[in-house]
């Protein structure tokens, strides 16, 4: 069967804040992602994935909308997009955007009207219950923490925000907050982007009756919201519903060609992300597991193997170490252990796995997380240290911008950038460039069945890819020390230590077995 673009990309992330500053106003904007399409180019990415980059009051960073269909002025305006379409589109990169569907800002103009009164058009755009300010509609949970409800003394009534008090959530069960939601789809498509990596898609239909949600009965230490409280959200998150929605977006997004649909899906069981994994439905739901699990070849073991179970042949996983939501892996990995060789051997799972990989910016150079002082921290639940600029060059602020002060702390840009990096054939850089053009070189590793390897140690991570015409080994030690691992012979094709001056301390080794 042969497989579609989406399938053989390599999808690259970038926080249009802090990529590059074109203008020289201390924050990165469209034209500086523009200016370095040929370091992406000759990076390998097939695709990049734009954090939000519409009008906000920014309350979380780009999250809380108030215009679906414009640019931020930080970031440029429509023309900046187009260009960075055309651009992009010239080298054969595509671009995706986010879509934040689920909630607003409250300044969008919707809620603006929404929230005058008890009669306006708009009040059914949101959900709303009338009450005293003393008694909450239910029990839901904020996942920023905190009740879900915010009173609103202007009509005496409570309003829903699964996040921030600044994010009030649109109703989807109101056609016509669905049919405007399509119209913002055709709007972004129509301007040649190629699709959508869709905030909070499992969320967008709550309980019809708003009712309490349970306590819940299991913990699952990969899913956020177990470690935020006691509360299962079955009644405000992932309802059987939401798949409804889910196929009018694909039905919008497939009247063009080639887009693709990219969820944001946190299903209350890790074991139904496949669901939403159907020909109608998505092509793409993010797989979260190795952002949380702690560097361990058993417990890496264990997310592939429940991934390959419940996905099974027929749906498309994707996996990714780090993005804009979390600390960076090599920053998580240093906390116990020697962060750049781990991050190395993670890299190598990375692209070796049954999958689309995607690359957070700055992680092909071994970005750490940037320590941000107390007077500069703007992000309100603490996740700034990861969205750091971009360390271009070891001249000031990383030549990421002109400006004496940038809108957060650059990090060790001295020490780890890419021109440092960039003829430095043992650099971060180097071994992710090798990655994914051997990647794409090697049909085993796009096209190839995943099978665990019998009788590696538990402290190692030892599979196969096949074809029928192509067999791989890949081996990765989860140690500082050698491990032995009987594999067939044949000829290495990357490692882990460049010049292999002693392969058996390599943390990493692929190998290509005899047909």
């Amino acid at each position: 069967m042969a497989l579609h673009w989406w399938q053989r990309a390599v999808f690259y992330q970038i926080y249009p804040r802090s990529f590059a500053d074109s203008n020289g106003d201390g924050i990165g904007d469209l034209d500086g992602v523009t200016a370095h399409l040929d370091y992406l180019e000759s990076l390998g990415i097939d695709a990049i994935w734009l954090n939000p980059i519409n009008p906000s009051p920014l309350d979380d960073w780009g999250y809380d909308v108030s215009d679906y269909c414009g640019i931020h002025p930080d970031l440029g305006d429509l023309a900046a997009f187009d260009r960075l379409v055309a651009d992009a589109h010239r080298r054969g990169i595509r671009v995706i955007v986010d879509l934040v569907p689920n909630h607003t800002s409250n300044q969008h103009p919707w809620f603006v009207e929404s929230r005058a009164s008890r009669s306006n058009p708009k009040r059914d755009w949101y959900i709303w219950v009338p009450g005293s300010p003393d008694r909450p509609p239910n029990n839901w949970q904020s996942t920023f923490s905190g009740s879900a409800w915010k009173y609103d003394p202007t009509t005496a009534s409570w309003y829903l925000h699964m996040f921030l008090e600044q994010q009030p959530d649109l109703n989807y069960r109101n056609p016509r907050v669905v049919e405007a939601m399509h119209d913002v789809i055709r709007f972004w498509l129509e301007r040649g982007a190629d699709g959508f990596r869709i905030d909070v898609i499992a969320g967008l239909i709550k309980d019809a009756e708003l009712r309490d949600n349970p306590a819940r009965a299991v913990t699952d230490p990969d899913i956020p919201w177990h470690s935020k409280g006691t509360q299962d959200p079955l009644h405000s998150h992932d309802r059987p519903e939401v798949h409804d929605v889910i196929r009018e977006f694909r039905r919008v997004s497939d009247s063009y060609e080639q887009r693709i649909l990219v969820g944001e899906t946190w299903p209350r069981e890790h074991e139904r992300l496949a669901d939403f994994l159907r020909p109608d439905e998505l092509q793409f739901a993010f797989n979260f597991r190795f952002l949380l699990a702690r560097y361990d070849a058993s417990r890496f073991r264990a997310a592939i193997e429940q991934t390959e179970r419940s996905f099974g042949p027929g749906a498309w996983p994707t996996w990714t170490l780090s993005n804009h939501d979390f600390p960076r892996h090599i920053s998580r990995y240093s906390r116990d252990g020697d962060g750049e060789a781990r991050a190395r051997v993670a890299a190598m799972m990375l692209f070796a796995l049954r999958g689309t990989p995607f690359i957070y910016y700055g992680e092909e150079i071994g970005m750490r997380d940037a320590a941000i002082p107390a007077d500069r921290k703007r992000d309100p639940v603490g996740r700034d240290g990861c969205r750091s600029p971009m360390q271009w060059t070891d001249a000031p602020n990383g030549g990421f911008s002109t400006s004496a002060n940038t809108w957060l702390p650059c990090g060790d840009f001295k020490a780890v950038n890419v021109a440092r990096q960039l003829n430095d054939p043992h650099s971060m850089l180097a071994l992710y460039g090798r990655l994914i053009q051997l990647r794409k070189s090697t049909p085993a590793l796009v096209e190839g069945s995943y099978r665990a390897f019998e009788g590696a140690p538990e402290d190692c991570l030892v599979f196969r890819r096949d074809t029928p015409q192509q067999h791989i080994v890949v081996a990765l030690n989860f140690t500082a020390e050698p491990r032995a691992i009987a594999i067939p012979a044949g000829k290495i094709l990357l490692s882990t230590l460049p010049d292999r001056s002693n392969v058996a301390k390599s943390s990493l080794m692929l190998s290509r077995t005899r047909a």
